[in-house]
């Protein structure tokens, strides 16, 4: 199937030939009829990917801090190949799309296969999208109108924010698409709208549907105008869906209101406010967040947690369905708004001339042959091998394989043949960078190729253990980017299939716990010898602030911060000791649950007698040392910084250990094909693999009776 994406460095769209999703649970897939061009919001991203460097760090300063800190914790080289190998990531563009459902994915409730449907999905044949995103259109609807539903529920959602009463004169400042709509919407609320625009095409428009239209000119002011239309007295709202850099429009929305107005922000304007302006008139000023209450919300979009109707009566699903229900009753016309019809294979069209700001809106036609729904991989590179050991399949597309694991694997000798991912996309642009013969959607066609023999496992939390035990039963060697599992049932359970498959097929299980194979860390080791037991070690991850609503807060999706992410300093920990950890107690800020448990330290005793903390924080600054190890010892102390430097005091022998970052990932990968393709004893202990993951279980479970825990009794 095809799909329509952008370069971010470049700004070219192109067609790009991608596996069908999977359909995942709660979602459904569909088959394309049509989607729209939304031309001022798709107008916005093009116009970014085509800016200088320069010019986009100018549009993002927030984004600039970030990395002007990650190069003083990281260093130069290693941000930057980072920040370019961000923006070598193309987006999916699009977001109102209209088909019929193809596949329903498990828990779906109201939708069955041949439903006519309108979503939030892209530019592409095939999109899987959550339930809570998609609504049933109404027959007497065509598929051309429908498309307008989703764009429609955000002027809708500006709309609810005004709030606005019967008569009451309301401005729209921008007469685009969002705009034309939001006015149409607002007339159909009883209300008298002034539309503001520059566009003669666009004015008319706004004359056919009962807005009375102030055209700009150079000149021209429109606040005497909105003035000299409402006797003075100034518009009771003025809701803005313009797009522009200038301030100058948020002054005007000010100065044409009257006394405690309402201003309302859907597009994107420049907001350096006057607070005279405000003061004086005790103006409220609200953005609007695009479809409406559950956008962004993951409980809501994609775990299909609907907010109940008595408390939130209107959601984005419920905003999808009432634009629906407005056009089937005329009450909404968009037909007037179509600049354009488009075959879907001649997007090129459309976008060439983006930059039309008479364009309203352009629909692409999708072709009603079949497409074929069955086919989750897709050949990408020509990239000739004989088939042999070290023949390697990657599932999971996400920054951790985009930003380290390909980078790293291509310094390896494994040969790379098939990556995977659910939507399909990601792999397929990852596969073409680094020249992976196929990309896929479907992990279990991975797992049925004879001839790969290595799979990397990079896939959220929650599959990993199941993603283990599928390959473990394929007979595959399995690298799974930590933790190996989320609850002792994972565990125990993937420990049992490991037991009865590894050693009759010499199988190799390991987790990513890299710092081990750091340089640094590799000194430390040899520094210590076999005098690690009466050692302390304090460990002090400064990990950054990660807002709560994020999926590795989760416990049943990504464990929490502690399972999912101080994992790795507990191996480390194992690995410099030369013991297991016998038991655990934690101690966080604040009475959080575990799953906010960010700010904590745990305290670890090992089988040895050897003593660790382990201090994970995120309140820290992103201008420190992201990670930081000090240890103690018979007089001696070692203080390893950022997996740069490591410094040596008390030794006659040793000073100072220098190099770029480096926090072992080559190492390991290169140790572990070679593992792979000649055999030999497991990189990490997988006794010690069990441990470090019982450790991380038993640091939440004393978190909550706030007691000492033994790791055995886990």
């Amino acid at each position: 199937m095809k799909q329509i994406i952008q370069s971010i460095k470049t700004g070219e769209t192109r067609l790009e030939e991608i596996p069908v999703p999977t359909v995942k649970s709660g979602h459904v897939l569909i088959k394309t009829t049509r989607s729209l061009i939304s031309s001022g919001t798709e107008r916005m991203l093009v116009e970014f990917g085509k800016a200088s460097l320069i010019a986009k760090a100018r549009q993002q300063p927030d984004k600039v801090k970030i990395v002007l800190n990650k190069i003083k914790s990281e260093g130069l080289l290693p941000t930057l190949e980072n920040v370019f190998r961000k923006l070598d990531q193309p987006i999916p563009l699009g977001y109102c799309n209209v088909g019929k459902v193809i596949r329903v994915g498990d828990g779906v409730r109201d939708f069955k296969i041949g439903d006519r449907v309108a979503s939030n999905g892209p530019h592409a044949e095939i999109v899987c999208v959550p339930e809570n995103l998609v609504s049933h259109i109404p027959d007497n609807v065509t598929n051309d109108e429908a498309c307008f539903t989703v764009i429609g529920s955000i002027g809708l959602q500006g709309i609810r924010l005004c709030n606005p009463s019967f008569g009451e004169t309301i401005v729209v400042i921008g007469l685009g698409l969002i705009g034309l709509i939001t006015a149409e919407l607002l007339i159909a609320n009883g209300c008298r709208i002034i539309g503001i625009d520059i566009d003669e095409k666009k004015i008319k428009i706004a004359k056919e549907k009962g807005i009375l239209p102030i055209q700009l000119h150079q000149k021209e002011n429109p606040v005497e105008e909105v003035l000299s239309r409402t006797k003075g007295i100034g518009a009771d709202a003025v809701i803005i869906t313009a797009s522009s850099k200038s301030d100058s429009i948020i002054r005007q929305a000010a100065q044409m209101s009257r006394k405690r107005g309402r201003i309302i922000l859907v597009g994107v304007v420049g907001l350096n406010i006057s607070r005279a302006d405000f003061y004086e008139k005790e103006l409220t000023f609200q953005v609007s967040c695009s479809y409406g209450p559950g956008r962004y919300d993951e409980n809501y979009e994609i775990k299909g947690i609907d907010y109940p109707l008595p408390y939130v009566r209107w959601t984005e699903k419920r905003n999808f369905e009432t634009v629906l229900k407005t056009i089937s009753t005329g009450q909404l016309n968009v037909k007037p708004l179509i600049t354009e019809i488009v075959p879907f294979f001649e997007f090129d069209k459309i976008y060439s001339n983006i930059n039309n700001k008479s364009s309203i809106a352009s629909i692409l036609i999708y072709s009603p042959e079949s497409i074929s729904e069955t086919r989750s991989e897709v050949p990408v590179s020509q990239t000739r091998y004989q088939p042999s050991k070290g023949i390697a399949g990657i599932i999971g597309a996400g920054n951790y394989t985009q930003m380290t694991l390909l980078p790293t694997l291509k310094q390896t000798n494994l040969f790379l043949k098939t990556i995977v991912s659910a939507g399909g996309l990601s792999a397929t642009l990852m596969a073409k960078k680094y020249g992976i013969s196929t990309a896929g959607s479907d992990y279990m066609e991975l797992l049925k190729d004879p001839e790969i023999d290595i799979v990397f496992i990079t896939t959220r939390h929650n599959l990993h253990a199941s993603m283990v035990k599928d390959a473990l039963h394929a007979k595959k060697h399995v690298f799974v980017e930590k933790p190996l599992a989320l609850n002792m049932d994972e565990l125990n359970q993937t420990i049992q299939v490991y037991n009865d498959l590894a050693p009759s097929y010499n199988l190799v299980l390991t987790v990513g716990y890299n710092r081990r194979f750091s340089p640094h860390s590799q000194k430390i080791k040899s520094l210590i010898g076999d005098n690690s037991a009466e050692i302390n070690i304090v460990a002090t991850m400064n990990a950054g602030y990660i807002p709560p609503n994020v999926w590795i807060h989760d416990m049943k999706i990504g464990g929490g911060r502690i399972i999912g992410e101080a994992c790795h300093f507990i191996d480390l920990l194992i690995f410099l000791t030369g013991s297991k950890v016998s038991k655990v107690i934690m101690n966080a800020l604040g009475e959080n649950p575990p799953e906010n448990a960010d700010n904590a330290s745990i305290l670890l005793k090992f089988e040895n007698g050897a003593n660790g903390i382990i201090n994970y924080f995120s309140n820290g600054s992103k201008a420190y040392s992201k990670e930081r190890i000090e240890l103690y010892s018979y007089n001696k102390t070692l203080i390893l910084d950022n997996f740069i430097t490591t410094r040596g005091y008390g030794y006659s022998n040793f000073r100072k250990l220098k190099t770029k970052l480096d926090k072992g990932h080559l190492t390991q990968f290169k140790c572990l094909a070679d593992r792979f393709i000649k055999g030999g004893l497991p990189l990490i202990p997988f006794d010690e693999i069990i441990n470090s993951t019982k450790a991380s279980f038993a640091a939440v479970e004393s978190f909550k009776k706030q007691e000492w825990v033994s790791v055995d009794s886990i």
